[in-house]
């Protein structure tokens, strides 16, 4: 049986891939601080994954899944993660993720971003853990850079301090595979959307969303007013900025694929990209359009400037990750927007 190190993974993705992982029958360390989530996704998972046709029932209680609570930066935490667990791969997701806070709090992101990977790879390296899968973004690509974008589309001029946190470990890793025999699966993503289709997990934060989909579902519950965009003078179908989406159940699918792809890689090192997203996107006013057909809900929403780190489109061609990987997305715009809706209904229940 293998064992997986995730970080940070009672978060929104981590939680997803987590159920991911059990189902093909991985055991799962877990390293998370909780400063951004609870441990009672715990459960949650076990009982998605107990409940699962793919597990047969193979989740009872945590004792496939540790869980320890501890900062990733503390190398004292980390070294006792490793010795007591037999880890074959790590998926790293630990940092902070929030562009508008980035901009306000740049050596904050700066420290924690790169440190906690520094710290971690440490670990990794005095262990003999070869195998790392990273959760990296599409804002390590210029913003000059035309869509579709793809993995050779340049990236060293970053619009913010988050993607240049990112960028800045990327080039972390490439070394690392290049001189201590790293096997990275460098993973490019935007805008992960949706919720588990048993709704017990999803996106809801605890404050004024930093992400689209997430403010636009507090509108529709009525915990938040109004929605505002910011900007509708783009060069674009509507005026509103495009992204692509992508549901995060196909997200956690890829990084399965992703981690299995390194570990029956013969290749001494490896370090790989791949964009992970649907090839399509999607302005702001066709979201907002979705979810008042799926909730039934008229959006009220009002107009402001631009953000001076937004850009008007973005998304990305994942020919590669297809070839490679072997997987593709399965989940449409209007589903993802479903399976969010019917989470945060549930969550009233």
């Amino acid at each position: 049986m293998k064992t997986l190190l995730l970080t940070w993974w009672t978060g929104y993705i981590w939680s997803h891939c987590a159920v991911a992982a059990l189902e093909v029958g991985y055991d799962i360390v877990i390293l998370d601080n909780l400063s951004n989530s609870d441990s009672d996704v715990i459960q949650k998972i076990e009982q998605i994954a107990g409940s699962s046709s793919l597990s047969n029932g193979r989740i009872e209680k945590s004792s496939w899944i540790k869980f320890y609570q501890w900062d990733i930066r503390n190398s004292a935490d980390l070294e006792k993660v490793f010795s007591e667990n037999k880890i074959d791969t790590v998926l790293h997701f630990a940092g902070l993720k929030a562009v508008w806070e980035s901009c306000d709090k740049p050596f904050m992101y700066y420290e924690n971003n790169v440190e906690w990977t520094l710290r971690l790879t440490e670990s990794m390296e005095k262990h003999g853990v070869k195998n790392i899968v990273f959760s990296s973004s599409a804002t390590v690509y210029d913003p000059s850079a035309l869509s579709p974008l793809r993995e050779d589309s340049p990236t060293w001029n970053t619009s913010n301090p988050y993607g240049t946190s990112k960028f800045i470990i990327e080039n972390i890793l490439r070394d690392l595979a290049t001189h201590q025999w790293l096997k990275v699966a460098n993973l490019r993503y935007f805008n992960p959307i949706g919720a588990h289709s048993s709704g017990l997990i999803g996106e809801n934060p605890r404050d004024i969303p930093n992400n689209l989909l997430p403010y636009i579902m507090k509108v529709a519950s009525w915990e938040l007013s109004q929605l505002k965009v910011f900007g509708d003078d783009y060069e674009t179908v509507d005026g509103t900025w495009v992204r692509d989406y992508i549901h995060v159940e196909d997200l956690a699918a890829w990084h399965i694929a992703a981690l299995e792809w390194l570990e029956n890689n013969k290749t001494q090192w490896i370090f790989e990209t791949f964009n992970l997203w649907t090839w399509t996107g999607s302005s702001v006013m066709e979201m907002i359009e979705i979810t008042e057909e799926v909730t039934g809900t008229a959006l009220p929403y009002t107009v402001s400037n631009r953000r001076p780190w937004d850009i008007a489109t973005a998304y990305c061609n994942p020919e590669k990750a297809l070839k490679i990987l072997a997987w593709k997305t399965t989940k449409t715009i209007q589903e993802s927007i479903t399976d969010s809706w019917n989470y945060i209904e549930k969550q009233k229940s």
